[in-house]
């Protein structure tokens, strides 16, 4: 499906729409909130808030303001798991060259630090294919502020109305919509392909070829 406007820039969420980190993240928040939180508290507990900073997620399980000690032993777990846990989610490793090679601008905005986004990609080999990465501490707002994803297009050299982010979480579509970007939901999010519609995405892809064809690219 080519889109009725041109696109020359795809932006992309880092966890849980090309990287398959949900399982890391998820993990790493139990170790953390170990005898904090209720013996009941699991996974689906999680997911509702999966694309919020950090913080704003330790703040809401543990009901603490100060949760530095949480984010240490969070981050002690998720740096040191991360490479046996984490995978590229079917299509990535082929479509992410594939666009680059297209002449599309390719950036990544992203709620996580910088340094563990660079590892994550570096890992898998798209490092290379990103012309810009806007990360949580590259920002005053984070996402669903329109900030990141504007800070991305104009480090790109592009137009909001020519840029697709691409993204598994409401904050995502709701960054995208904001900054006056096509929004695009993955039908991989663990929120579900009805909560990023409800977000109000433009689009909601089925698997990572469709961006190819949203592109034009190919004859497509």
């Amino acid at each position: 499906m080519s889109l009725k406007k041109k696109i020359t820039t795809v932006l992309f969420d880092l966890d849980g729409t090309i990287i398959d980190t949900n399982e890391l993240i998820i993990q790493s928040f139990l170790h953390a909130l170990k005898g904090i939180v209720p013996p009941d508290f699991d996974r689906e507990h999680i997911i509702p808030s999966m694309g919020m900073p950090l913080s704003v997620q330790l703040q809401l399980f543990s009901g603490r303001d100060d949760v530095e000690e949480l984010t240490r032993l969070y981050r002690e777990y998720n740096h040191g798991r991360h490479d046996e846990m984490v995978t590229l989610f079917k299509g990535v490793a082929e479509v992410v060259p594939q666009l680059h090679q297209a002449g599309i601008k390719l950036g990544v905005v992203t709620t996580k630090m910088r340094q563990t986004s660079e590892r994550a990609l570096k890992l898998f080999g798209i490092y290379e294919y990103m012309g810009t990465i806007v990360a949580l501490d590259d920002v005053e707002h984070p996402k669903p502020h329109p900030e990141p994803v504007l800070k991305a297009i104009e480090a790109l050299g592009a137009l909001p109305e020519e840029t697709i982010m691409v993204g598994d979480s409401p904050v995502d579509i709701e960054s995208a919509r904001r900054a006056g970007a096509v929004a695009v939901g993955v039908a991989w999010s663990l929120k579900g392909e009805a909560k990023l519609r409800e977000s109000g995405a433009d689009h909601v892809v089925l698997d990572m070829d469709e961006l190819v064809a949203m592109c034009g690219i190919g004859g497509a």
